[in-house]
């Protein structure tokens, strides 16, 4: 991984610990929403709302496009992709892990 594909995980993971950004992401994942939808929907004001957008943008979660005079939000599904896929390399390890676990009561017959 490039020093700049680090650089943005960590803004990511560093975007995805607030809850009202999560709540934001599920607001804007099916469709592309503008602020004030996004506001009202987590009960945030617009100015709050705007702000966590912008984080998430930063962060390559979320991205900003115009239709007319309302600029809409909507997720960046690449910047998940890179979350997901350094997540998913945590797995293999935590699966083998809890395989031998799990076998190893299986031989106890105690159970």
């Amino acid at each position: 991984m490039s020093a700049e594909a680090v650089v943005d995980l960590d803004l990511a993971l560093r975007a995805l610990v607030d809850g009202n950004r999560r709540a934001i992401l599920r607001v804007i994942r099916a469709d592309p929403q503008p602020v004030g939808v996004v506001a009202e929907e987590v009960g945030l004001s617009q100015q709050t709302a705007s702000h966590h957008l912008g984080v998430l943008r930063k962060a390559g979660l979320a991205i900003g496009t115009r239709e007319g005079t309302r600029h809409l939000f909507a997720v960046d599904t690449d910047g998940l992709a890179a979350v997901r896929s350094y997540l998913d390399d945590f797995w293999p390890g935590k699966l083998a892990a809890l395989k031998t676990v799990i076998e190893s009561r299986q031989e106890d017959p105690r159970g």
